[in-house]
């Protein structure tokens, strides 16, 4: 069938666009979307809701004014959806302030990726590149499709959210959800900004028989990997978004140099590698303020990646190595696969997640700490305890008898045949924290022992959002040889803060480097602490 033409029309304050199979409305001059008219309905969205709520772009300045903000649709000949982008910009003069979200895009649909009529709130999922829902009577399928990530803050392991109960479907762009306050982008005063978000894809499909509703899902997928094909986008005329032609690319090869593990660089298989105008270590999961450059994950040496700036800062890890490495790595409290998240309630089971992977999705786990340690806290033994059952995924409060939470204490046994003199550097990542004081001790639990301590440390809310990873940071820490002995060693860590049920730490990587005797580089000995790990 041949495409129809597609037809502009003003009606009083509304622009109709219509190319034959989608037809939108839109609200002048606020850009709201108030009607989208497909499959022999006059409107997917919800007519119980008022135009401003129906379809449209959200925004959060710490400041009021300060900005302008252009809100695109795009409409082509043939295609069963539409396109959507936002340019936001800050001109320059404009007072100080903090930008906080971005980009919470509203639709109505009735089924989502994970297949189930009615999600509950806590499905809060992570962003996959395409999400929708399905209706019933009749048969339509509501999808969002992001062609590329490169435009989303965060980095590429950012979770975002993707539906809530009402229904709703979101296009988020830039939040704080399971990262916290570390996203924020801080403008000074008279600092021009400017930044292209998008274009994503609203996908439309549609069935009129009962038992291909599920084939709606796999066209969605089959869409998305058509769109991601496509980007960039060879259509959008701004002069704010770069095509292809517009674009560069950097290519080079990430070794891995951990002498414990080799004498000779490692490929760095996996490693997730980009660019991003921040030029400070840990940027690239943040991204804050990065303009529109990607970061991908990779499977071989070369690295390629988007580069639309003249200067760049290079981000990179590698999943099973830790960051910073010492060229003269002895012992090792080194990380390894898994750790223990508990079956849920049998009072709060989400049946969703019964069999799946996310099974730390269920609700209430936090409490499940005190079911698996009612008498005493958690206590790991090198070399002899089991990450997969003795290492629980987050280091929260203790639920007591009175319901009050208290702090908690884990305990880190490990051995040394012998100490070698000078400091010792321990190197503890963190997947996520939320609201928590964390103390590290050595071998006493008093001041004269403590190594380590930070204060009210992270706001991501991962464990209240049941995730698995927030914002990601490194420490490192100098451990004195006189706070070690031969033999048998504790190592204590602290959640210090108590009276929270949501506060917890999730632990990435716990590891003990010694420092080399005189002409040594490495020693025989090696202890691994199988602990958690995302």
């Amino acid at each position: 069938m041949a495409n129809k033409k597609l037809s502009l029309i003003t009606q009083g304050p509304y622009v109709l666009l219509d190319n034959g199979l989608v037809r939108l409305t839109i609200l002048k001059p606020q850009g709201y979307l108030t009607g989208i008219k497909y499959g022999g309905l006059d409107n997917l969205l919800d007519l119980k809701s008022s135009e401003s709520s129906r379809g449209y772009w959200d925004i959060n300045w710490s400041l009021p004014g300060g900005q302008d903000r252009y809100q695109l649709y795009i409409l082509k000949s043939g295609v069963s959806g539409f396109y959507c982008y936002a340019i936001y910009e800050r001109p320059a003069g404009c007072p100080a302030f903090d930008l906080l979200r971005q980009g919470w895009f509203h639709y109505m649909a009735i089924s989502d990726e994970k297949q189930r009529i009615m999600p509950m709130p806590e499905d809060l999922l992570p962003d996959g590149g395409v999400h929708g829902w399905i209706s019933s009577d009749p048969i339509v399928g509501f999808w969002i499709i992001f062609p590329s990530h490169e435009f989303r803050n965060g980095g590429p392991t950012k979770q975002n959210l993707t539906a809530h109960t009402g229904p709703d479907c979101l296009a988020m762009f830039h939040g704080t959800h399971y990262i916290g306050d570390d996203i924020l982008a801080h403008f000074q005063e008279g600092e021009a900004w400017r930044k292209t978000f998008g274009p994503f894809f609203v996908y439309l499909n549609s069935t009129t028989n009962v038992s291909n509703a599920y084939n709606l899902w796999k066209d969605a997928k089959k869409q998305r990997l058509l769109e991601e094909a496509a980007w960039p986008y060879e259509f959008v005329s701004s002069t704010y978004y770069l095509t292809a032609k517009d674009r560069g690319s950097a290519t080079g090869r990430l070794f891995v140099q951990d002498r414990f593990i080799s004498g000779s660089p490692i490929p760095a298989k996996h490693a997730h590698v980009g660019l991003s105008a921040a030029r400070t270590a840990g940027a690239g999961k943040q991204k804050a303020r990065i303009i529109n450059s990607g970061c991908k994950q990779i499977q071989m040496e070369t690295l390629p990646s988007r580069m639309l700036s003249p200067v760049y800062g290079l981000h990179g890890w590698v999943p099973g190595f830790i960051g910073d490495y010492l060229d003269n790595a002895l012992v090792t409290i080194s990380a390894a696969v898994g750790d223990y998240v508990p079956d849920a309630n049998p009072a709060f089971v989400n049946k969703l997640f019964i069999k799946s992977p996310e099974k730390f999705r269920q609700y209430g786990l936090w409490d499940r700490y005190t079911d698996m340690h009612p008498e005493s806290d958690q206590t790991f033994t090198i070399g002899m305890s089991d990450p997969k059952t003795e290492w629980f995924f987050a280091h929260v409060d203790r639920r007591w008898a009175d319901n009050k939470y208290v702090p908690s204490t884990w305990t880190i046994k490990f051995n040394l045949d012998s100490v070698n003199s000078g400091n010792y550097k321990m190197r503890l990542a963190i997947a996520s924290a939320t609201r928590s004081d964390l103390k590290v001790y050595m071998n006493g639990m008093d001041v004269e022992h403590m190594v380590f301590q930070v204060m009210n440390l992270g706001t991501d809310n991962t464990v209240c959002r049941h995730g698995i990873h927030g914002l990601y940071q490194l420490f490192s820490i100098d451990v004195s040889s006189s706070l070690l002995v031969t033999g048998d060693n504790s190592m204590f860590l602290a959640q210090a803060r108590g009276g929270d049920a949501l506060c917890g730490i999730l632990y990435d990587y716990v590891r003990l480097e010694a420092p080399a005797p005189p002409g040594n580089l490495r020693s025989e000995e090696a202890f691994d602490l199988d602990a958690k790990l995302i």
